[in-house]
């Protein structure tokens, strides 16, 4: 939508972004920012036909609100949609970049607007959070008679950042991330869309890459249509027309981490040192330890190793490990070498002779992997907290449930609290 009156206050996001929108070197995901509230997706529930941002959608009067939600979660085009069905002249700033002298202005431009061309004014505060108390109360009038209908995006609980007159007289509408499906929809519309996405450039998104980046961008769509750019650039440079699982790796940048091969007999001497521990073998175990030592390894090192394998290898069947290992650590910080050494044998014999449980260990990799698989699952209403009135609206801290799993994790298991005699396996020598 066009801005009229563009004063310097008025210059922000839109006005920058609609600038760019038909040149050719637009971030993808501005180029694919959704022109019509037919295009958006992920958010059916706040846009139903009788919710409070469904009935101005379909021709209702804008109110005031605030829009919280995540990062990617789709606030500012909401608010750029409304804007533009309602017939209101949008006013975007950034509490970032903006103070009260340029409300003032925009304040001051609305009223004239209103005065001469009958026409309401729809300013839209991103990150709405950033402004102190001062300035969100200076809102308040020109809310309160009309002449602003102020649309505030915070990815911050309003309850605590926003004051409570500024929220009397706004409506708090909840955005929620993305699904897995929204944002694999987004990524395929962009592969096929020849005027703004990907579709002129012949490339084919494999299954799994368009997986991956589904779920692991967070529900942001920013982040799933950046990462689809840069493995796109990817796949060009490297003169093939497939964008597989590798390339979106690197495209949202989630890279394993590669360990220093130069250092190779460091490792394999600190992974027999503890697999000696894990297999109950003190006396190989303190001839390990003797050879680091007399090749120099710090001290410090060998202690941290032991402290993480007091909990990842004796664990549950002996809960005094933990604490003895830090005090053996604390004990080579205080003492130092060379008669740190004999607290460092005491810690390695000790830890080699306990029994051994691997359940910790083992529930804390399941719950990281079903992490990894089913992303971050809403917290269930009944284990939020509800310190203010506004959360408590919205149903935080009510009901009860047998689980505090999400929903869908109901009945998941991830300790093993009677397997306290595991096999001991093998870690890698990590």
């Amino acid at each position: 939508m066009a801005m009229k009156d563009a004063g310097p206050a008025e210059r922000g996001l839109f006005d920058a972004a609609a600038e760019r929108e038909g040149e050719s070197n637009a971030p993808l995901a501005e180029r694919m920012r959704p022109r019509g509230l037919t295009e958006v997706v992920g958010h059916e529930e706040a846009l139903a036909p009788g919710a409070f941002l469904g009935r101005i959608a379909r021709g209702a009067a804008p109110r005031s609100c605030i829009l919280w939600g995540p990062p990617g979660s789709g606030k500012t085009t909401l608010a750029r949609l409304l804007a533009a069905d309602s017939g209101h002249e949008l006013v975007p700033i950034s509490a970032v970049l903006c103070g009260v002298h340029e409300v003032r202005e925009v304040i001051a431009a609305a009223r004239e607007r209103r005065s001469r061309e009958g026409r309401g004014t729809l300013l839209f505060v991103d990150e709405i959070h950033r402004f102190n108390k001062a300035q969100q109360d200076a809102f308040l009038p020109h809310v309160e008679a009309g002449t602003i209908t102020l649309v505030g995006a915070t990815t911050e609980n309003p309850s605590f950042e926003l004051t409570a007159p500024l929220l009397s007289r706004c409506r708090v509408v909840v955005l929620k991330a993305l699904d897995e499906d929204a944002v694999a929809s987004l990524l395929d519309r962009a592969m096929s869309d020849s005027g703004r996405g990907l579709g002129r450039l012949g490339l084919e998104l494999d299954a799994r890459a368009r997986e991956f980046l589904a779920s692991h961008s967070g529900g942001d769509a920013r982040a799933a249509l950046g990462g689809l750019e840069a493995a796109a650039d990817l796949a060009a440079g490297d003169g093939v027309t497939a964008i597989d699982l590798a390339r979106a790796e690197q495209g949202l940048q989630r890279k394993a981490l590669v360990y220093d091969k130069s250092g190779e007999e460091h490792y394999n001497v600190i992974s027999a040192f503890i697999k000696s521990m894990r297999a109950g073998d003190a006396d190989a175990a303190v001839y390990w330890l003797a050879r680091m030592l007399e090749a120099g390894e710090d001290p410090m090192f060998i202690a941290r190793r032991m402290v993480i394998f007091a909990s990842e290898d004796v664990g549950l069947a002996d809960p005094s490990a933990l604490p003895f290992a830090v005090a053996v650590r604390d004990a080579v910080h205080f003492v130092g070498m060379p008669e740190a050494r004999i607290n460092l044998a005491h810690g390695a014999t000790q830890l080699a002779l306990a029994a051994k449980s691997r359940a910790a260990y083992e529930a804390i990799g399941a719950a990281v992997e079903e992490v990894g698989r089913s992303g971050a699952r809403p917290v269930p209403m009944h284990l939020r907290n509800a310190p203010t009135r506004l959360m408590k609206e919205l149903g935080y801290g009510k009901g009860s449930a047998a689980s505090c799993l999400p929903e869908d994790l109901a009945g998941r298991k991830f300790l093993r609290a009677g397997d306290l005699d595991d096999d001991p396996g093998d870690s890698g020598g990590r």
